[in-house]
């Protein structure tokens, strides 16, 4: 293995190790032994008139030798085994996934259907895999209903009651038919806790309706360029809301540096209340938020079934303060969406020296 290949391949795992770890949570489990067999009965005892003398009967011995069939394992045994698997799987999705492409540089190997990192700042595409393939994208629909809600510049105070088709079938909400909360409410419940009644709520008061609103979405997406986006509902419950890595990795650039959007994506959590006096309390559903060693300048998650599990994020780099947008599409799970980015941050920190003329960080050193 070439020096240099052992070197940086090194560096990157010990870093992805030290960030990927807190994710995954790995028991072990001890194997138990199966049941021993059942202890043989007492021969019974035969009967006898009273004055007589009573006899014990021996059990017939069989003339062949006989062996009994393979029992199958313990419950016990197969729910160690079945763990056992899941967390080898667990640790096989925690670790930093590399290759070497066909100029012998060292990549990220993706595990997820499609990724990007893209600088905003130069349009440039700083590593991709699928990044032009069209997807479902779930509720990163919801960074273009907040983009639309806001370029008409509404009154953030302005109440709003749900009503019942907001409510119905929503799958993710918090709210009822009958709520009275205002536009900002219904923003942050959107954006944090990924409310889709709140976007239908928002989607009917704007001055658009609720079809029309579709249909500014679908506009604003031309308008920016972004050609491989589809929206059917302002939610991302549907299947047809369609996009692709690259545009949703332009479009979370640009929602966010509209400050009424990006400070709400670094809202770890956020509690209203109804006008019945009803306490609402949504936490993000981005795991990145808050740690300490990533900077997340805005994030949005999505899943259902046919999109996988998805993240969008904008993150700051610590040399240097540059921004990137890093998208995953398609991921394997729900944790499996935060790794797959932070892989992807871990590798970019090392090719800042080569990307932005900035000096890499030292790899964090391992606990003892």
């Amino acid at each position: 293995m070439p020096g240099r290949f052992r070197s940086v391949l090194s560096h990157v795992t010990k870093t992805a190790l030290f960030w990927v770890g807190p994710l995954v949570l790995v028991s072990l489990v001890d194997a138990g032994a199966g049941p021993a067999g059942a202890a043989q009965g007492a021969a019974a005892k035969q009967a006898a008139p009273s004055g007589t003398t009573r006899t014990r009967t021996a059990p017939a011995k069989s003339s062949t030798a006989t062996s009994s069939a393979p029992r199958p394992p313990a419950r016990s045994t197969r729910l160690a085994r079945a763990r056992a698997a899941a967390a080898a799987r667990a640790r096989d999705l925690a670790l930093p996934h590399y290759r070497l492409d066909a100029s012998g540089d060292l990549v990220p190997d993706l595990r997820a259907a499609a990724a990007i990192i893209y600088d905003p700042e130069t349009n440039e595409v700083l590593w991709e895999e699928n990044s032009q393939s069209q997807r479902s994208i779930a509720s990163l629909t919801k960074m273009m209903t907040a983009a639309v809600v806001l370029e008409s510049d509404p009154d953030l105070t302005q109440a709003v009651t749900v009503i019942r088709p907001d409510v119905y079938r929503a799958s993710t909400t918090k709210l009822r038919s009958g709520d009275r909360v205002t536009t900002d409410d219904l923003l942050h419940l959107l954006l944090i806790g990924s409310d889709n009644a709140a976007a239908r709520a928002l989607a009917r008061v704007s001055p658009y309706g609720s079809q029309g609103f579709v249909r500014r979405m679908n506009e604003k997406a031309a308008e920016l360029g972004l050609e491989n986006t589809r929206y059917t509902e302002p939610s991302g419950l549907l299947s047809g809301n369609l996009s692709s890595a690259y545009d949703m990795a332009r479009l979370i650039a640009m929602a966010s540096s509209d400050e009424r959007i990006g400070s709400i994506m670094r809202t770890p959590q956020y509690t209203i209340r109804t006008a019945k006096r009803r306490l609402i309390s949504v936490h993000t559903t981005n795991q990145l938020l808050g740690r300490p060693d990533v900077d997340v300048r805005a994030g949005k998650t999505g899943f259902i079934t046919s999109s996988g599990y998805c993240l969008a994020t904008l993150l700051r780099l610590p040399q240097g303060g540059q921004e990137v947008a890093v998208v995953v599409l398609g991921a394997r799970s729900n944790a499996g969406r935060f790794v797959e980015t932070r892989n992807l941050f871990t590798w970019m920190s090392t090719k800042v020296s080569v990307l932005f003329g900035a000096e890499p960080p030292l790899a964090p050193q391992l606990l003892q």
